[in-house]
């Protein structure tokens, strides 16, 4: 898996200060999407020991409040067993902070399905704290969302979510 970028303090996607991690690739191809450059899977650079540690090192500081992955699109077949491992690789290191996680899939739509056959995508949702999921609807843009771009996408409180099948806006 390649990845775009580490961004090491970010207020755009998620609370509270975070580290962003945006992977490459994505099919999807949404109009209007902002990070159109990661749709390539050889953007950027190889995920390797030096990108983990530079990942890890970030999150270290107690203001840091958690991790965001996006893209591209971490559910890719190509990206969701790199990006499980490195879930759960910062899940061990650092229990107390949140994970997020952006997808253009929807979740009962596509992802609950995918989960049943592709051990990577379990993974994934078992170990992250929210789903920001749905396609980027241009139509749908709005500006005053918070942590989304686009009315149709939701962010998922999936340690809620799991426990009781309700969905949370």
């Amino acid at each position: 898996m390649n990845y775009a970028k580490i961004k090491k303090t970010d207020v755009a996607n998620g609370k509270g200060i975070r580290v962003s991690l945006f992977v490459s690739g994505c099919t999807r191809g949404c109009k209007g999407c902002f990070n159109r450059e990661a749709w390539d899977f050889a953007c950027g650079k190889p995920w390797d020991e030096v990108a983990e540690r530079e990942l890890m090192e970030a999150l270290a500081p107690a203001y840091i409040r958690g991790l965001s992955v996006l893209g591209g699109e971490p559910f890719e077949p190509q990206n969701a067993g790199t990006v499980a491992e490195i879930i759960e690789h910062v899940r061990a290191r650092f229990p107390q902070k949140d994970i997020w996680c952006y997808t253009g899939g929807v979740y009962e739509s596509e992802l609950c399905v995918r989960e049943k056959t592709e051990p990577a995508v379990a993974r994934i949702l078992d170990n992250i704290d929210v789903l920001v999921d749905g396609p980027y609807i241009e139509e749908l843009r709005n500006l005053r969302l918070e942590f989304r771009g686009s009315e149709n996408q939701r962010i998922l409180d999936l340690r809620k979510l799991r426990g009781n099948d309700k969905i949370f806006q």
